[in-house]
């Protein structure tokens, strides 16, 4: 068996848990936040056959499309920031980060 843990943006989190149940999939989702633009993420936690991993990532892949967006950098936490102008920079945000681990013992009461 593995965990199948998938970091998405939020705005992709209702298709991709709509596309696992409806492939059979089941998937805790929990809230978190990136560190690069500190916006909030999702995670999906999705238990599964060794055998139904590449469907679990196909599905993912199908879902977490990769976008451009405009966004305006943080002023630096150190050193001057009178010289620093936050002009919008475009930067790609969603798909998806995953990783697979080896699950050694599952029990479900």
């Amino acid at each position: 068996m593995k965990l199948v843990i998938a970091v998405i943006q939020d705005k992709d989190a209702h298709r991709l848990l709509e596309g696992l149940m409806q492939a059979g999939f089941g998937a805790t989702k929990l809230a978190s936040t990136g560190g690069f633009l500190r916006e909030g993420n999702t995670t999906l936690l999705v238990g599964v056959e060794d055998e139904r991993v590449d469907e679990v990532i196909g599905i993912i892949r199908r879902t977490c499309k990769a976008r451009e967006q405009l966004v305006t950098p943080l002023a630096p936490m150190s050193g001057s920031a009178e010289s620093y102008l936050p002009y919008p920079v475009e930067v790609q945000v969603g798909g998806a980060t995953v990783f697979v681990l080896q699950v050694d013992r599952f029990e479900k009461f």
